[in-house]
């Protein structure tokens, strides 16, 4: 049963140990997306209602979360605001506010929160951060690729090596709604059924289709998605059909450009996946990995949503990162905390100034330090306390070092300790740590003040 204190269903609480650890992977992403030329954007956490209504799909607008007009409006009931539901209809509306001021193609990228209003599972949130990437004003199939390939790279830049990249294309799943005559009027719902086939049984997508008024024509289409040769019938299927072999041209094309770049099967034809996004106009894909429930990310080409927005129509590709499930991989497990590098150790109350002062040395090192804060004195619980704060070194000052105008630096890996004269305690740890001084150049020279 949830407590008072227990955050909101679908939403956390990250300590140090873990926001540490997701800190250092979306600067592994930022570092990836930089070498491909892209650059940052930030938007509001939330957007106006109608700017995020209808650009999802219909089943995607009850899953915004809605804010209440406020102050004097608050007794209507009506919401004007909206939580952002993803990082890229906010792009769109960037680029439709502030188009000619971009540069032409724009290679963006964004690192944020987003909110749904989802029942929350395994690996699913109703507070998440999106790592996206995308370029506006370019419809070449170099643009899918490069996008492609380094949402890629940075996975593998995040130590994920065993996953699979499902290629698909909105053309061509309108060719295969065309192949097996399905009327236009009921095509997307018939998608959003066909979705459903990496969570239900087949006969039950089935069962589905028929209740939306498909015959014989429902379970021709459900086994030539799941047989075991499920590509080639598809090819097959989508001959007749002038749309469905345009989309299969698209995507030889962008598997030959990526090809070359990526490892022999780690990308593969999957005319299953739809990806539900109704903004979807060209290939789409998603990255999934064996033991993780839904997809690690996923992306592909929207050509038509900037203009939705009352902008310019222009090409647009672009895919997204779902760090919450990166990090439920093997291997993506926390490392050991280090909150310090140095700790200063408060042997006697009346060495208390000196030890604050040898923080303060370490920290012109370059370093982390802290002085012992705890009531208790004794140096075995001190040391207990550095190395739960993962400190390298213990700074200990007592009455022999001030006789002999030192400090011990110990070393809390070896227990080696080291006499260092008191005035020289800065350049001793930043020698050690391979750190360069606060205040000066990397030449070594003191820097103006």
């Amino acid at each position: 049963m949830p407590t008072q204190f227990d955050p909101p269903s679908g939403t956390r609480d990250l300590l140090a140990q873990e926001f540490e650890r997701r800190e250092q992977a979306f600067a592994v992403i930022r570092s990836v997306y930089g070498r491909y030329g892209f650059e940052p954007l930030q938007t509001p956490a939330f957007e106006r209602l109608e700017v995020l209504m209808g650009k999802y799909g219909d089943d995607s607008d009850k899953l915004i979360f809605k804010i209440l007009r406020r102050g004097e409006q608050e007794a209507s009931g009506e919401a004007d605001l909206a939580l952002r539901y993803d990082l890229t209809v906010p792009l769109a509306r960037v680029a439709a506010a502030y188009g000619s001021q971009l540069p032409s193609p724009y290679k963006r990228y964004a690192i944020g929160p987003v909110w749904r209003a989802d029942r929350p599972g395994k690996g699913r949130y109703r507070e998440f951060v999106q790592c996206d990437l995308d370029t506006l004003g370019s419809a070449s199939p170099l643009a899918d690729a490069e996008v492609l390939c380094a949402q890629h790279d940075a996975l593998v830049a995040l130590g994920v090596t065993d996953f699979t990249i499902l290629l698909n294309s909105r053309q061509v799943l309108a060719g295969l709604l065309e192949a097996y005559h399905i009327p236009d009027q009921i095509g997307p719902r018939v998608l959003i059924v066909l979705d459903k086939l990496d969570k239900l049984s087949p006969a039950a997508v089935v069962a589905e289709l028929q209740d939306l008024g498909l015959g014989e024509e429902a379970g021709d289409l459900v086994r030539a998605l799941t047989a075991a040769d499920s590509s080639d019938r598809i090819r097959v299927a989508l001959k007749p059909s002038e749309q469905g072999e345009a989309g299969l041209a698209v995507l030889d094309d962008l598997l030959a450009l990526v090809s070359t770049e990526l490892p022999p099967g780690r990308i593969v034809f999957a005319p299953r996946m739809v990806r539900g996004l109704s903004y979807y106009t060209g290939p789409i894909w998603e990255h999934v990995a064996p033991g993780i429930p839904g997809s690690l990310g996923g992306g592909g080409r929207y050509d038509h949503l900037i203009a939705q927005l009352g902008g310019p129509d222009v090409p647009a590709t672009g895919a997204s990162l779902g760090i919450e499930r990166i990090l439920m991989l093997p291997g993506q497990e926390a490392g050991p905390l280090r909150r310090l590098d140095v700790a200063v150790a408060v042997l006697d109350e009346q060495y208390a100034r000196d030890a604050y002062s040898f923080a303060v040395a370490s920290r012109a090192a370059g370093l982390r330090a802290s002085v012992y804060l705890g009531s208790s004195g004794k140096l075995g619980k001190q040391l207990r306390w550095a190395a739960d704060q993962g400190a390298r070194w213990c700074v200990l000052y007592g009455s022999a070092e001030r006789a002999a105008g030192t400090v011990t630096v110990r070393d809390m890996t070896t227990g080696e300790q080291t006499p260092v004269p008191a005035a020289e305690l800065t350049g001793y740890l930043a020698s050690a740590a391979g750190t360069t001084l606060a205040g000066t150049t990397s030449a070594g020279t003191t820097s103006a003040g």
